[in-house]
């Protein structure tokens, strides 16, 4: 049970970056999680290349990483990694753990990793050709007796190394990505509120299209109605004076017809002269007065707006600034 416990906090006191046991100092990030100040610099530095170091002689400015286990932004100030908090508590239970053992990280695992050809053998060696750990026997007399060999723990620490450096490239790809990809969002929004302006440009263009469009119409159907008006007002007036003389001959005639039938000679030519003089002016009156041949045409207000079409239906866009 207590090899147990020390396993479980073996795997609290692991670095997720270059998965050894956190080395002093240990920096606790914004999002509670904790990382050796080294790695945080290493994911820092790869996620932020032109950032200047502290031994520069140029004022530093701020950058950003993300963690490594929940993804969180951190955002540090000019220090860098250097502006973060210690944690001093993760320190101390790391003191107290190397206290109480001796052995390395995974020693204890590592112990009970026997070869399978050689079940009494350790298996302590890591053969480079076949890319596989074994045991010196296997080296000696087994199946990688004529493969090149290294000591396990070099070749341990170097591929943890790798693998640290691996994810450290992940994060800050993966930051870069992250970066990337917001500013895409960012060029959404921009497209979209650029779009929604333009819209609006070109219809208040249009409107104003309309609108002279519109005032002309009114200008031009004013001029129709203007010489309508006044054709009519002409013709109107003809009509009342033909109808005037028309009725005014029509008495005349029925006064000429009731003389007629007068039976009295005496009585006759005491009024036949007038009526004879009044037949003989109404007759002489003028009345040739009438609108000119066409006068009712209006096709002189005819327009032609294709080629105004035409241009309408070739407006573009402006390509020039």
């Amino acid at each position: 049970a207590e090899a147990r416990s020390m396993e479980s906090l073996e795997k609290q006191l692991i670095c997720p970056i270059c998965l050894e046991m956190f080395s002093k100092p240990v920096v606790i990030l914004p999002c509670q999680h904790n990382l050796c100040r080294k790695c945080a610099n290493d994911v820092f530095q790869a996620s932020n290349p032109l950032w200047q170091s502290r031994g520069s002689s140029a004022v530093p400015s701020g950058g950003r990483f993300r963690c490594p286990s929940c993804r969180h932004e951190v955002v540090l100030d000019r220090h860098g990694v250097y502006g973060l908090q210690r944690n001093l508590l993760v320190e101390n239970i790391i003191d107290i753990y190397k206290q109480e053992s001796a052995r390395p990280l995974h020693a204890k695992a590592e112990q009970h990793l026997m070869c399978e050809e050689h079940e009494d053998e350790r298996i302590n060696i890591y053969c480079l050709r076949c890319e596989a750990p074994t045991c010196s026997l296997c080296k000696v007399f087994g199946a990688h007796k004529d493969c090149e060999v290294a000591p396990l723990p070099a070749v341990y620490q170097r591929q943890k190394s790798e693998l640290s450096d691996g994810i450290a490239m992940l994060v800050a790809g993966n930051d870069r990505i992250q970066a990337i990809i917001t500013q895409m969002e960012e060029i959404c929004h921009t497209i979209e509120e650029n779009g929604r302006r333009q819209k609006q440009h070109v219809g208040l263009r249009f409107d104003a299209l309309y609108g002279i469009l519109e005032e002309r119409k009114k200008e031009l159907l004013q001029s129709i109605a203007a010489e309508q008006e006044a054709k009519l007002q002409r013709v109107r007036g003809l009509i009342r004076q033909y109808g005037d003389h028309l009725e005014a001959s029509s008495k005349l005639v029925e006064s000429a017809i009731q003389a007629m039938e007068e039976p009295q000679m005496a009585v006759y030519l005491q009024h036949s002269k007038e009526l004879l003089k009044k037949i003989t002016d109404m007759s002489k009156a003028s009345m040739s007065s009438r609108p000119e041949p066409g006068y009712e045409n209006m096709d002189h207000f005819s327009i032609n707006v294709d080629y105004v079409a035409e241009m309408l239906r070739t407006i573009e866009f402006q390509t020039g600034a």
